[in-house]
């Protein structure tokens, strides 16, 4: 049987990461921000999980705001990088002190894949994923572990980026090598969650720009916040001076205002989990309720 082709390098995503990890909090704006914004789309749902968690946790940005919001669940923290975990972890230690609501909430860490979760079925009321997909190589593996975990009636949240994301990195290159990762189109995300068997999955995205003072902070930016070329077809070896430098004055003809964008596509997703139609042998399931008998 031919093995599945892979496109992401997994070991470079986590090695990326793991460099990251003690300067992910200074560079990692644009996750705060989102993350933010994916809490505010919580206030529209009605959900009371008992066990929350948080996929692709990283250094821990939502796990404080998810133990807030959900006084009385467990929420546990997975990522495939065990340092980024261990910075989740020291920075916990210490908001123990500043929070007395953190100080008697356990809220462990795992390293773990998305694709092979460690958690019995039906076990989670709500998978929060905050700009984690577009790192796996099969987002529709993770969807159905998403999906297996979920108690019924349990939320998947999750945001990711776009197709447009970077779009200005790529077009400054013109050497024909991979230069970012492969981000996958919404409504495709759309179709993986119906192909999983959730109900009702509402897709949303939005354009933003960041800014930045030249072509050279924009790519620190990215190495500090983990965000390196992952794809298996990117380059192995260091890419010239030439090519450098073709780059960097392709980017610098966008300058405005001695600034230089780079625009985002943000992907926002979430889908619930319904009552299965089939039974395991395949029979299909008829619910119906009983009408209330006449006096």
């Amino acid at each position: 049987m031919k093995a599945p082709a892979q496109f992401v390098d997994q070991r470079q995503v986590r090695r990326s990461f793991a460099r990251a990890a003690a300067t992910y909090d200074e560079a990692a704006v644009l996750q705060r921000e989102i993350g933010s914004r994916m809490l505010e789309r919580l206030d529209y749902v009605r959900i009371a999980p008992q066990r929350v968690l948080d996929l692709g946790c990283g250094t821990g940005a939502s796990l404080t705001a998810l133990n807030e919001r959900y006084p009385e669940a467990l929420v546990v923290g997975a990522d495939l990088c065990e340092s980024m975990l261990r910075v989740s972890q020291a920075k916990r230690s210490r908001l123990r002190w500043l929070m007395p609501f953190l100080r008697n909430r356990r809220t462990p860490l795992l390293v773990a894949q998305a694709s092979t979760l460690p958690f019995k079925p039906q076990s989670v009321g709500l998978v929060w994923s905050n700009l984690m997909l577009h790192w796996l190589d099969d987002p529709l593996a993770a969807f159905r572990e998403a999906h297996r975990v979920l108690d019924v009636g349990g939320l998947l949240m999750f945001s990711t980026f776009g197709p447009d994301t970077l779009k200005e990195l790529r077009a400054s290159f013109n050497d024909g090598q991979v230069h970012t990762q492969r981000f996958t189109d919404m409504h495709d995300y759309g179709d993986m969650l119906l192909e999983c068997g959730f109900s009702d999955p509402v897709m949303d995205a939005e354009l933003l720009t960041m800014t930045y003072t030249s072509f050279d902070k924009l790519l620190a930016d990215l190495r500090q916040s983990g965000s390196r070329c992952a794809m298996q077809a990117r380059s192995r070896g260091l890419t010239g001076r030439a090519t450098w430098a073709t780059a960097r004055a392709a980017y610098a003809r966008l300058a405005d205002d001695g600034r230089v964008p780079a625009t985002v596509e943000v992907v926002y997703g979430h889908a619930w989990k319904a009552p299965p139609r089939k039974t395991p042998d395949g029979l299909s399931i008829v619910r119906f309720d009983p009408q209330q008998r006449l006096r």
